[in-house]
């Protein structure tokens, strides 16, 4: 009922929802990044930091954690299951090592004198970054309720998977390509404007 009552729409409610929430995300990292351009020209209060390496060794991650989702995506759509738990289950294990990453990168940040309130420059990109890790947090929980879900609510047959609506699984991949191509982006950003 709920299935045939989802066909008369353009967009599905989920995926509308989804992008509804990615441009509010867009307009608000827009805004940061523009503050930080703008707060950048002010060279009194301006130092310039170097961005630890282990924030490239986290890029790489979700760069491959993004590439081990749209796996477990197109498993899932194919029906191939035990493909689709080793997937989803790695993409997983990427994402909480992301969030590792960060956390360590901090750590640098701290080790080498730019706590969160000891510069300017400093502020913006825990802000930043703060604001992207707790974005990929809620995208590490749904990922481990998925992978949770693929060894306990599935069957363990590939055509009772078939049967499984891929909607939810299309969403969640949508989300983590954009924390990740996000993520990217921000890395690039920082390294570009220091």
């Amino acid at each position: 009922m709920a299935s045939s009552l989802h066909k008369r729409y353009i967009v599905h409610p989920y995926k509308f929802n989804l992008w509804i929430g990615i441009v509010s995300m867009v307009m608000i990292f827009a805004a940061f990044t523009s503050a930080y351009v703008v707060k950048k020209g002010d060279t009194r209060t301006w130092e310039h930091i170097h961005l630890p390496s282990i924030f490239t060794t986290a890029t790489i991650v979700i760069v491959i954690s993004s590439l081990f989702m749209h796996a477990a995506y197109m498993a899932f759509k194919k029906g191939a299951l035990n493909l689709y738990r080793g997937f989803i289950v790695t993409a997983f294990i990427l994402g909480a090592g992301f969030l590792t990453l960060q956390i360590q990168g901090w750590n640098t940040l701290v080790n080498e004198g730019h706590g969160l309130t000891d510069n300017v420059a400093g502020s913006f990109i825990y802000v930043i970054s703060g604001a992207h890790f707790i974005h990929v947090v809620g995208g590490v929980i749904a990922l481990m309720v998925f992978a949770v879900r693929a060894f306990t609510r599935l069957k363990t047959t590939e055509s009772d998977l078939m049967k499984t609506n891929t909607i939810n699984i299309e969403v969640m991949a949508t989300y983590w390509h954009f924390v990740d191509f996000l993520w990217v982006y921000l890395y690039f950003f920082f390294l570009l404007n220091r």
